[in-house]
């Protein structure tokens, strides 16, 4: 008798996007955000912190000019737009940003859990560490400096959880709603640099997702 093959489907819970930041664009923020570092006056204006929720050393807000000089606002509305498409078969005519902002988080810092605006949010990375530390306890799975994105209510063959570990220029979409959080990270004075974006689409296809 010929075995049957099992095969996975999963048609409940949000569908995560994930994509590659081309390098160009990456260099260009950096060096945007490593000139706001030196510029404390500037950096002052553009401080972001009060606006989200991270326990973090510096968040600042993308200047409009930035998104569209460095490439990263196509890059965000190609993405999306192919994103949404392949998860529902339709294409989007609207993309509008409603606010962008990087985290350089240092050692001890943290983003607890927390949602977004807008219908559809992302996280990507342009600088992570050598590394995040150790655990205090050497057997257990060590998420430090981790992206831990979290939805619905534990249950038999669901999963509530997807832990992530930031790579310099992945980038992930997801919607708006999905509750997130960061987690501390020990024994390095690197910085962890990340970005995001808040964005709306077209009511017609964001209220039959």
């Amino acid at each position: 008798m010929k075995e049957n093959i099992i095969k996975v489907i999963k048609p409940f819970g949000p569908a995560i996007g994930h994509i590659k930041i081309p390098l160009e664009i990456i260099s260009k923020l950096n060096n945007y955000v490593d000139k706001i570092i030196i510029d404390h006056k500037k950096n002052i204006n553009l401080d972001h912190g009060s606006m989200l929720v991270g326990n973090v050393s510096n968040e600042l807000r993308l200047e409009e000019k930035i998104l569209n000089e460095s490439g990263f606002g196509s890059f965000l509305a190609n993405s999306s737009g192919k994103w949404i498409e392949l998860i529902e078969k339709k294409r989007i005519n609207k993309f509008q940003i409603i606010n962008s902002w990087i985290v350089r988080q240092f050692k001890n810092e943290y983003n607890p859990i927390h949602q977004h605006g807008g219908h559809i949010s992302g996280v990507g990375y342009l600088k992570v560490p050598k590394t995040y530390g150790n655990t205090i306890q050497k057997d257990k799975t060590n998420n430090n400096g981790c992206l831990e994105l979290i939805n619905g209510q534990r249950s038999f063959l669901q999963r509530t959880t997807l832990t992530i570990t930031p790579v310099v220029g992945d980038f992930y979409l997801f919607p708006h709603y999905l509750s997130h959080c960061v987690y501390p990270f020990s024994e390095t004075d690197e910085e962890r640099r990340s970005i995001s974006f808040n964005a709306v689409i077209d009511d017609s296809i964001y209220n039959l997702i």
